[in-house]
């Protein structure tokens, strides 16, 4: 496994050198000039050599080779350029936002695990009670609002009409509960229903019956048995979930002004912020690449016969 493990790391860097380009070349060949998008927002009508003064002084003049390569250059030695916007280096915009996309990530996975693992589990166990049923029309409806939507309703209801909870922001514990709330339902109820599933295949296997013909208790079959052997599909979804959060749940962020990556990102469009929105894609980049490893390596441990690199 270390081999494979070595193998992954090293393909890390052509993937992202490739996605690097792509990033580059779009904001590249963008037909929008982030100078005069800048005094546009201002409200302010300026002279054609001024424009072209503070192109010249931001190098957006240069080539293509030659801006990517000095922008490569600097993302190299941790540099990832100068904001547009901000007015600071993007290094430092992304380190100060993401430890709140990160705590907002965390919030959301955590509220999903605790909603959707055991109702999950109740659900197949329980199949075609009214428990299941209950818990299905949960998840239906669940899956059925996007989370936008459901952050919405919630600003309503807790900000605006029982006024208990802060509607914007991202400052205490307070400000986290919607946005959390709001990811939290979406996942738990696609969650719920693949964890459903996952478990209703594994309790028609015939070492479950087994199991209990042995002598073992049908709660210590589904517990030892049954949900180690569905998680092994659930991991694949989780290893997605995650990679998504962390990247920032983009629209969550925006509606509530929650001060992440992914408000950051949706900022940058807007302002045509390219250094961002570069900087940006290569995170969302990594943070996919290196969950995947994560989520290959932990197959192993949930199911010993899978073995990661070797031939058989």
């Amino acid at each position: 496994m270390k081999s494979y493990i070595i193998k992954r790391i090293l393909y890390l860097f052509p993937i992202l050198f490739l996605i690097s380009i792509l990033a580059f070349a779009m904001s590249y060949y963008s037909p929008s000039d982030p100078v005069r998008a800048k005094y546009s927002r201002m409200g302010v009508s300026v002279d054609e050599t001024v424009i072209e003064k503070e192109r010249e002084s931001l190098g957006l003049n240069d080539s293509f080779f030659v801006r990517y390569g000095r922008w490569l250059k600097g993302v190299l030695h941790g540099d990832l350029g100068e904001s547009y916007t901000y007015g600071s280096d993007v290094t430092k915009e992304f380190a100060r936002r993401i430890p709140r996309t990160m705590q907002l990530a965390g919030a959301s996975m955590l509220l999903m695990i605790i909603i959707s693992f055991p109702f999950g589990i109740l659900s197949a166990v329980y199949q075609n009670k009214w428990i299941d049923y209950l818990l299905r029309f949960y998840s239906f409806v669940g899956i059925s609002m996007p989370s936008f939507w459901v952050g919405t309703l919630l600003m309503y209801l807790f900000g605006v009409k029982l006024k208990v909870l802060p509607v914007v922001g991202s400052g205490d514990l307070k400000h986290l509960i919607l946005p959390s709330l709001s990811l939290a339902f979406w996942l738990s109820s696609l969650y719920i229903r693949r964890l459903r599933g996952s478990m209703l295949e594994e309790l028609n296997q015939d070492y479950v019956k087994g199991c209990v013909s042995r002598g073992v208790s049908v709660r210590r079959a589904i517990l030892c048995h049954v949900v180690p052997n569905s998680l092994i599909s659930i991991v694949t979804m989780l290893g997605m979930s995650i990679g998504n959060l962390f990247g920032g749940a983009t629209i969550v962020e925006t509606i509530f002004e929650w001060n992440g990556v992914g408000k950051m990102a949706v900022d940058a469009v807007s302002y045509r912020d390219y250094p961002v929105i570069q900087g940006y894609v290569l995170w969302m980049a990594f943070i996919y690449v290196l969950v995947n490893l994560l989520v290959d390596i932990s197959y192993q441990f949930l199911d010993p016969r899978i073995r990661l690199g070797e031939k058989k």
